[in-house]
C-alpha cells in the first residue's frame, strides 16, 4: 500500500522533470530562433587601388627665394613707376629681375664715384695699349713698355667697374622675379639713411618647407621621396613636393632630424608663411587590394575580416601590408570582387546568418 509520503515523493520527481524538460526545450528554441535569424549587414566589393603610405609632420612654409633689401649709403630716396600701372610701386606688385624699384640720389657721392671720368680714362688705356701693340711688332718699344701699358689698362678697367658698382648702389633693384611683399613709406625726396630698410620681396612660385622628424624614422626617408602638401584652409586642395635635403646628424636631445621639402606652387594657393601638414611618401603601390581598416577585428595576435557569401558570414583571417589613416592593404585572405561586410560585423560569428541592406 503506497503511503502518502510516496505519493508526494513520486510527484516532486515528475515535477522536477517536467521543469527540466520544458528548460531544456526553451534552450534549445531560443539557439534556433539565434541561429535563425539573419544579422542586417553593409557590403562592400574588394578592388585594387592605388595604396601610399606615409608619414605625417607639421610646420610652416616659407618662399624659396626671399629678400630684404637696405640701402647701403645716405641719400634722397625716390621711388619708381610701375610701367604695367603707370603708378609707384605697392606691396603686391609683381616685378621682374634687375627691374628698377627705388632710385637714391646723392650728388656729393656720384661725383666721387667719377663714372664718366673713369670710362675715358679707359677708353685713353685702350688706345694706349692699341698703339704700343703695333710699336713692339715694329720693334718700337720694349717688351716691358708693352706689358706697362696693359697693366694700365687693366687698372682702369677696374677703376672704370668700380665705379659702375658704386652707381648701381643708388639703384634698388628686383634680385628675382617675384612679389612686393614690404614697402616702407617715405616721402618723394626725403633723405634715407645708410642700412635703412627699404624693400622686401618673395618668389613663392616655388616653397620650402623645413622638417623635424624622429629619429626612427631616419632609415624610411629618402632624397626625392615625395610629399602630399595641405592645409586646413585648402580643404579640396593637395600640392605635391618632394624632399630635397636630409640631415644625417640626429639631434641629441629631441632625438629628431632635420630635412627639408620643395613644393611646386605656381598655382599661388600656398602663401609664405602657412602652416601646413606634409603627409611623405614612404612606400607605394600602384595596384593592391585595398579595405577600410575599421572593418578589421582581432582574434589574439591574429587580423581578421568577414564576407558575405551565399547568406553567410565567413571569417577570413588576413595579412596586411601598406595603411594609411583610414585604408589598408591585404596581401593574403581576400581576393578581388568579395564581398567584405563593412557594417553589422561587430557580432558576427563564422557561418552566422546574414541579410545584405543597403
Amino acid at each position: 500500500m503506497i503511503n502518502k509520503n510516496s505519493i508526494l515523493r513520486y510527484s516532486s520527481i515528475i515535477l522536477l522533470a517536467l521543469i527540466v524538460t520544458l528548460m531544456v526545450s526553451c534552450k534549445n528554441e531560443a539557439s534556433s530562433f539565434n541561429t535563425d535569424v539573419a544579422v542586417n549587414v553593409s557590403v562592400q566589393e574588394v578592388k585594387k587601388k592605388p595604396i601610399e603610405q606615409t608619414l605625417i609632420t607639421t610646420g610652416s612654409i616659407k618662399p624659396q627665394l626671399e629678400a630684404n633689401l637696405k640701402t647701403e649709403l645716405t641719400a634722397h630716396y625716390y621711388l619708381q613707376t610701375n610701367p604695367k600701372t603707370g603708378k609707384p610701386f605697392k606691396m603686391g606688385d609683381r616685378v621682374k629681375k634687375g627691374q628698377l624699384i627705388i632710385l637714391l640720389e646723392d650728388q656729393e657721392y656720384t661725383n666721387n664715384a667719377n663714372l664718366d671720368g673713369a670710362h675715358l680714362d679707359m677708353e685713353i688705356s685702350e688706345m694706349e695699349y692699341e698703339k704700343q701693340q703695333a710699336l713692339f711688332e715694329k720693334g718700337g718699344v720694349t717688351k716691358r713698355e708693352l706689358v706697362n701699358s696693359e697693366k694700365t689698362l687693366l687698372t682702369s678697367k677696374q677703376t672704370y667697374q668700380n665705379a659702375e658698382l658704386s652707381i648701381e648702389k643708388l639703384n634698388i633693384r628686383s634680385p628675382f622675379d617675384g612679389v612686393i611683399t614690404d614697402l616702407p613709406y617715405f616721402s618723394p625726396g626725403i633723405r634715407v639713411d645708410n642700412a635703412t630698410a627699404v624693400l622686401s620681396l618673395m618668389n613663392y612660385s616655388t616653397m620650402m618647407m623645413d622638417l623635424s622628424m624622429p629619429e626612427n624614422l631616419l632609415g624610411q626617408v629618402r632624397i626625392d621621396q615625395q610629399a602630399n602638401i595641405m592645409n586646413y584652409a585648402l580643404p579640396n586642395d593637395t600640392l605635391k613636393g618632394r624632399i630635397t635635403e636630409l640631415s644625417p646628424a640626429i639631434d641629441m636631445e629631441a632625438r629628431t632630424f632635420k630635412g627639408r621639402l620643395k613644393v611646386d606652387n605656381h598655382s599661388a594657393l600656398l602663401k609664405p608663411g602657412m602652416f601646413v601638414k606634409a603627409e611623405i611618401v614612404v612606400d607605394q603601390r600602384d595596384s593592391a587590394l585595398v579595405i577600410p581598416k575599421d572593418v578589421i577585428l582581432s582574434e589574439g595576435n591574429r587580423r581578421m575580416v568577414f564576407v558575405a557569401k551565399n547568406s553567410a558570414a565567413q571569417k577570413r583571417y588576413i595579412r596586411t601590408g601598406l595603411e594609411t589613416l583610414t585604408e589598408i592593404e591585404v596581401l593574403e585572405g581576400l581576393k578581388p570582387d568579395e564581398r567584405l561586410i563593412i557594417k553589422g560585423f561587430e557580432t558576427l560569428k563564422d557561418r552566422s546568418k546574414v541579410k545584405v541592406v543597403k
